[in-house]
């Protein structure tokens, strides 16, 4: 009786197995490989002049043009002039960016109060830099358009409420206190002058081409990191739809996607952002029009972001911003951040399923 009992297990494991076996071996790979392949390419494609186009912006100062719009929200929230500075800097820069916020900080040009008020401020111009150089040139190619654009402007909708409440904790919570116009801190830039329009002109093309060069190492960089990686997960999850594997997902993780209002083939895509955001969106991107909806596909993808920011809480953003701001005040930013984020990542959650 107990060599039966202890074989039993084994023995459906071994059925399991072999009916998985049968399942992939009915698929009619002549015509889901095919497809799939001919998407990774049409995709791989637009990434390629995505990722092209999004470095060159960059190296252009397209970021920066975002981030002029700063000085609109600094004054509102009671902010100095310098710290729009400081967010244009993180446009193109987070690192940069936050430690002119450290050196505010650390000189008493802001108290703790108004740094962490422009930390807030600072998320949708961090989110800005992410718009030109991964969502639009990589994201938006491998959702496809329709759910791309709705899914990155949901997460600058997000980022944008965020900055927008740090500007309104600004206006009510800083005063006068809270700024000491006394210190002084050089924000400057360099500039060129003196130089003639034929000198000017030769500056201009030589950008140009480095620009261009930038842009391309940095394309090709980027390519060999991502299509691997999207050409593997896209076949495997194509395989895996034609054989309804992921349907088979419903008795286990149907309770689970129950609480979020999700078909069950959202769970393992939410489960892959924990590794990955792009293999994540390569997961989400078969499934949209058939187990998921447009709809279902951004709340996904969203629950998958609150899984990826928990992930990336402990593998960056503690050593980053303890690193820039010490223990003690990097925790607040990072309690501040996540709760910020979680809230408003929720809400939007709710306004999908709702």
């Amino acid at each position: 009786m107990t060599v039966v009992l202890a074989q039993l297990p084994v023995e459906a494991f071994v059925e399991t197995a072999i009916g998985a076996f049968r399942t992939l071996a009915a698929v009619d790979y002549a015509t889901v490989l095919p497809r799939a392949g001919e998407r990774v390419v049409r995709i791989s494609v637009l990434i390629s002049v995505g990722v092209f186009l999004a470095n060159l912006a960059v190296s252009l100062g397209a970021v920066e043009k975002v981030a002029g719009v700063s000085r609109y929200l600094t004054g509102p929230a009671n902010l100095p002039s310098e710290v729009g500075t400081a967010i244009l800097t993180t446009a193109a820069s987070t690192t940069a960016g936050y430690g002119m916020l450290a050196e505010f900080r650390e000189s008493g040009r802001l108290s703790d109060r108004a740094t962490l008020v422009a930390v807030t401020v600072n998320t949708f111009f961090g989110f800005a830099q992410h718009v030109f150089t991964f969502y639009v040139p990589v994201i938006v190619p491998i959702l496809g358009r329709e759910t791309g654009v709705l899914y990155v402007a949901t997460r600058g909708g997000i980022a944008l409420g965020i900055t927008l409440t740090g500007v309104l904790a600004g206006a009510v919570l800083l005063s006068d206190r809270d700024v000491d116009e006394s210190v002084a801190v050089d924000t400057d830039a360099a500039t060129d002058g003196g130089a003639d329009d034929g000198a000017n002109e030769a500056t201009r093309v030589g950008r140009l081409r480095a620009a261009v060069r930038e842009a391309w190492a940095s394309t090709g960089g980027k390519l060999r990191r991502i299509v691997p990686r999207l050409a593997a997960v896209y076949l495997l999850v194509s395989v895996l739809v034609a054989a309804d594997a992921f349907e088979s997902l419903s008795a286990a993780a149907g309770p689970l996607a129950e609480v979020a209002g999700l078909p069950a083939a959202a769970v393992p895509a939410v489960v892959v952002f924990a590794f990955d955001t792009t293999a994540g969106a390569a997961t989400v991107a078969p499934l949209i029009g058939g187990a998921l909806t447009v709809e279902q596909a951004i709340v996904t993808m969203l629950i998958g972001g609150i899984v990826t920011f928990a992930v990336s809480t402990f593998k960056r953003s503690i050593p980053f911003q303890y690193g820039i701001w010490g223990a003690s005040f990097g925790s607040k930013v990072i309690v501040v951040n996540t709760v910020l984020k979680v809230v408003f990542i929720s809400g939007a959650v709710v306004f999908f399923l709702v």
